[in-house]
């Protein structure tokens, strides 16, 4: 929802342009309603129903967009009065209908495909980057030097955590704790939910430089050797061999070498957790782990 918001903005032009003109790329592909659509329901410059933010995503997209599809009629009914204003073709969600509802579902998970998806790599490399930082600081002086790490955005002064926010509003916890939550699409300043009752959540900006959604201009110039670099140029080789399938001597004609050195590389990169490797018959067959995978994937050049 923040990235619909940035997309029909013209905010952080120098951190967020390039991203948009690619998301915005791939989102002419999809059915001119499902667009619309998402732009009403996040538009650049006005608050968005806290129903499409369920907490039931943590679990995944999947589980997040099974929890906005199971909002009740009256909810959906409240909450899009948030939005400017309420076109016509928007009544059969507001009360509820199941194809209106459908429609949501198949619009959220196609936009996500388009807008958020292609950058989700870089997105949870900066979020890791910045829990790393916060936990540091939890652990060598704890939550009151977490809650400082936010300086400037946020100031705390015990017992209040005051935040650089659009509006001017008091948020009381009464004991149900504080749901920080990091996001790369959140810019300059926190947000929050809008109903008070609802469990207190807090998002806030990561550091990104302006090329934050890809890798930097370097790294994209010798990303086809990131993994040789890795890996070194055979053993490199022998993963990429190794991702449909093969016996040791297959891997040895694949790389151009002697079996028993395709062996040996088979044997580091087994006790890396890359492969796994099984016997059948005579031959031992290699297949990519999991992490093996994510590796190549991450490495497609």
């Amino acid at each position: 929802m923040l990235s619909a918001n940035l997309l029909g903005s013209r905010d952080g032009q120098a951190a967020f342009d390039g991203w948009r003109t690619q998301a915005r790329f791939r989102l002419r592909q999809l059915p001119s309603e499902q667009v619309r659509l998402i732009r009403y329901l996040a538009p650049p410059k006005s608050d968005f129903p806290d129903f499409l933010t369920p907490a039931q995503a943590t679990h995944g997209l999947a589980a997040g967009i099974d929890a906005v599809l199971s909002t009740p009629i009256q909810r959906l009914r409240d909450e899009l009065t948030v939005l400017p204003s309420r076109p016509p073709w928007m009544r059969p969600l507001s009360d509820g209908e199941p194809t209106a509802l459908r429609m949501l579902g198949q619009a959220l998970h196609a936009y996500y495909t388009c807008a958020v998806a292609p950058t989700w790599q870089r997105i949870q490399a900066l979020v890791d980057a910045d829990r790393a930082v916060r936990a540091r600081a939890v652990l060598e002086d704890g939550v009151e030097a977490l809650l400082n790490s936010f300086r400037p955005t946020m100031q705390w002064t015990r017992p209040v955590l005051e935040v650089d926010y659009p509006a001017d509003r008091d948020i009381h916890l009464n004991g149900r704790g504080l749901l920080l939550i990091p996001s790369a699409f959140c810019w300059r300043v926190p947000v929050t939910l809008i109903d008070p009752a609802l469990p207190p959540v807090l998002v806030y900006p990561i550091s990104r430089g302006p090329q934050w959604w890809t890798a930097d201009g370097q790294a994209d110039l010798h990303r086809h050797q990131a993994l040789e670099r890795l890996l070194g140029a055979s053993r490199a080789a022998a993963l990429r061999s190794i991702e449909n399938g093969c016996t040791t001597g297959e891997l040895a004609r694949r790389i151009g070498l002697a079996p028993p050195a395709a062996s040996r590389h088979a044997t580091a990169l087994r006790e890396a957790d890359l492969i796994t490797s099984h016997r059948s018959a005579n031959k031992m067959v290699h297949v990519l782990t999991p992490l093996g995978a994510t590796l190549l994937a991450a490495n497609p050049e």
